[in-house]
C-alpha cells in the first residue's frame, strides 16, 4: 500500500486540464465578483445627481458594500476551513450576485446600503475561498502565475462595468448596471458540479473515495492502486485560530502583509470610487473619466497576470515592493494633469501595481501559511484589507470636499503606495531571514 502525497504530487506533476478548468471556473467567479465591486464607482456620480448627496455622504455610500465584505472575508473564510470550500464559494456567489440584482431596485440611499452590505458579505468570503482553492491545485512552480491569471477576472469585471456604464447609464440610468447582475446566477448549476472540492479538506474529512476521483483527474497517466491512500501532510495541522496566525515566527511578516493589505486596499476603492467623479471635475469629458476606470482596470489585469510571472521567477516579495513603488510615483503624476494619451498611461500603470499587486498580495498570503489556518489566514489579511477599503471611499470623499487642488489630492493618494513599499521590503526581510535561519538549522 503506498501513501500519496497529493500536495507534493501535485507539485511534482503536470499543469493539465483539470486544472485549467479550476482556473476557468474560479476566473469566471471573480469576473462577476469584480463588476459587482466596480460598478459602484461607475453609477456615482449620476447617484450624487440624483439623490443630492454631498461628496462625504457618497464616500460613506460606498463603504457600505466594503463594510459587508470585511465582515463577508473574517466570517467565511474560516468557515470554508470547517465546511469546504467548495459550499464556501457557492454561499457566496449566491449572496453577491442575488443583493446586486435588488440593489438596482433601491429607492433611496438607505435601501441601497443595505443591499450594498449584503452584496459585500458574498464578495469578501469568495476572494480568500478561490484564492485558497486555486493555491492548492496548482504546482508550487507555477502558483504565482495561476494565482494571478485566476484573479484577472476581477479585472475584467471592472472593464465589464465600466465599458457598460459609457453606453448604459446616459441613456438608460444606473439601475440596469445592476439588474445584469442576474445573467451570471446561470454559473452556479456549473459550478456546483464542475468545480472540485478541496483534496486537503476532503483527506481531513476521511472522505478518500472522492479525494480519489479528483486526485485521478489530476493525472490521469498515473492511475491510482486499489489500497493506494491519499493524505496531506498538513492535514492535521494547528487549529485555525488568529493566534496561530502569529506562531513559528510569522508575527512580523503577518503584520505587514496586514498592513500591505489596508493600504493597497484602501488606494484600490479610492481610485475605483472616485477617479471617474475627480477626472470629471478636473475637466474630462464623462466618456474619459469613464475610460480611465476601464484603463485602471486593464492595467491590474495585466500587473497581476505579468506579476504572477515574476513573482515565480524572482519572488513575489522582490516584484510587490517594486510594484508599490511604481504605484505610489505613477499616482502621484496623474495629479498633474497630463493630456489624455498620458492619462491612460498612468492610470493604466496605477491599475497595474494597485489591483494587480492586490492579487499578488492574496498569493503572498497562501505561500506564507499552511493548509489548516491558510482560509484563516487569507480571511484575516482580507478583513484588515477591507478596513482600508472603507477607509478609502470615505477619505475620498472628505478630500475632495475640501477642494484641494488635484496634484495636492492625488500626492495624499501615493502615500500609502509609498507605506505597502516599505511593509513589504520588511517582510521581504524577514522572510530571507528565516530561510536564512532554516538552513543553518538543517546544515
Amino acid at each position: 500500500m503506498r501513501s500519496i502525497d497529493v500536495s507534493e504530487a501535485i507539485d511534482k506533476g503536470p499543469f493539465g486540464s483539470f486544472q485549467w478548468m479550476v482556473v476557468a471556473l474560479c476566473g469566471a467567479l471573480l469576473i462577476v465578483d469584480g463588476y459587482d465591486v466596480f460598478v459602484a464607482g461607475t453609477v456615482l456620480p449620476t447617484l450624487i445627481a440624483e439623490w443630492g448627496l454631498t461628496k462625504p455622504q457618497a464616500g460613506a455610500l460606498q463603504a457600505w458594500a466594503l463594510f459587508g465584505m470585511m465582515f463577508g472575508a473574517l466570517i467565511l473564510g474560516p468557515l470554508a476551513d470547517r465546511i469546504g470550500r467548495k459550499k464556501g464559494v457557492a454561499i457566496s456567489f449566491v449572496l453577491f450576485t442575488s443583493a446586486t440584482v435588488l440593489t438596482g431596485f433601491a429607492t433611496s440611499p438607505e435601501q441601497f446600503k443595505i443591499f450594498r452590505f449584503i452584496a459585500g458579505l458574498g464578495c469578501g468570503g469568495l476572494m480568500p475561498n478561490a484564492v485558497a482553492l486555486m493555491n492548492e491545485y496548482a504546482p508550487k512552480r507555477l502558483r504565482g502565475t495561476m494565482v494571478a491569471l485566476m484573479f484577472s477576472g476581477y479585472s475584467v469585471g471592472g472593464m465589464v462595468a465600466a465599458g457598460l456604464g459609457i453606453g448604459i447609464i446616459p441613456s438608460f440610468g444606473w439601475q440596469p448596471m445592476f439588474f445584469i447582475a442576474a445573467l451570471p446566477l446561470a454559473l452556479l448549476p456549473l459550478i456546483l458540479w464542475k468545480l472540485p472540492e478541496s483534496l486537503g479538506f476532503l483527506i481531513r474529512q476521511g472522505k478518500q473515495e472522492e479525494a480519489r476521483r479528483i486526485f485521478a483527474r489530476i493525472n490521469p497517466a498515473t492511475p491510482l492502486a486499489a489500497d493506494d491512500r491519499l493524505v496531506f501532510t498538513e492535514a492535521k495541522g494547528a487549529k485555525a485560530s488568529i493566534a496561530e496566525l502569529f506562531r513559528h515566527g510569522r508575527a512580523l511578516r503577518t503584520l505587514m502583509l496586514w498592513l500591505s493589505f489596508f493600504c493597497c486596499l484602501l488606494l484600490v476603492y479610492l481610485l475605483s470610487s472616485w477617479l471617474p467623479k475627480v477626472l470629471q471635475e478636473a475637466g474630462y469629458a464623462e466618456r474619459a473619466s469613464l475610460l480611465s476606470l476601464f484603463s485602471l482596470n486593464f492595467g491590474g489585469m495585466a500587473g497581476a497576470i505579468l506579476g504572477g510571472r515574476m513573482g515565480d521567477r524572482f519572488g513575489l516579495p522582490k516584484v510587490v515592493v517594486g510594484f508599490f513603488a511604481a504605484a505610489a510615483l505613477s499616482i502621484a503624476m496623474i495629479g498633474m494633469n497630463p493630456a489624455p494619451g498620458l492619462l491612460f498611461a498612468l492610470v493604466f500603470v496605477a491599475g497595474a501595481t494597485t489591483i494587480g499587486t492586490q492579487i499578488l498580495l492574496y498569493a503572498s498570503v497562501a505561500q506564507l501559511y499552511n493548509l489548516s489556518v491558510r482560509g484563516a489566514g487569507l480571511g484575516w489579511a482580507s478583513g484588515v484589507g477591507r478596513i482600508g477599503a472603507i477607509v478609502g471611499p470615505t477619505l475620498g470623499g472628505v478630500l475632495l470636499a475640501r477642494e484641494l487642488p488635484l496634484g495636492q489630492n492625488f500626492l495624499i493618494f501615493a502615500i500609502p503606495a509609498a507605506v505597502s513599499a516599505l511593509a513589504m521590503l520588511v517582510f521581504a526581510l524577514a522572510n530571507n531571514r528565516v530561510r536564512e535561519n532554516a538552513q543553518l538549522a538543517a546544515a
